[in-house]
């Protein structure tokens, strides 16, 4: 997988499955920002401001969604997040480490209620 940057990228995504880039640089409203993953380059104009090094979305996500970063699920959406949204704290709840989640998960997937 080639993880080369080509000048002019103001955003990276890891993963191809990725719902997110991460900020290469403070970024402003209503720019088009050019992210680039695995060689190919997209493009999604900014809702808002996004800080250096901050998520942003690049496509819409509905709410209740797995939300991916480097290729792993790092959160669920908690509203729908449009392209070019912000995407932190206020719009996701982080499921990592959390056993309700995991066990309610395993149990909804194995046919069962799953009281935790």
């Amino acid at each position: 997988m080639d993880h080369s940057l080509s000048a002019g990228a103001d955003a990276i995504i890891m993963d191809p499955r990725d719902h997110v880039a991460t900020a290469l640089r403070d970024l402003v409203a209503g720019e088009s920002v050019r992210y680039q993953s695995a060689g190919e380059t997209g493009t999604v104009v900014l809702l808002e401001a996004i800080a250096f090094g901050h998520k942003l979305a690049i496509t819409e996500i509905p709410v209740g969604a797995d939300v991916r970063k480097y290729g792993e699920v790092i959160g669920r959406s908690t509203v729908v997040i449009e392209a070019g949204r912000h995407v932190h704290v206020h719009n996701i709840e982080g499921i990592r480490g959390r056993g309700d989640q995991s066990s309610t998960a395993a149990a909804a997937a194995k046919g069962g209620g799953g009281t935790v």
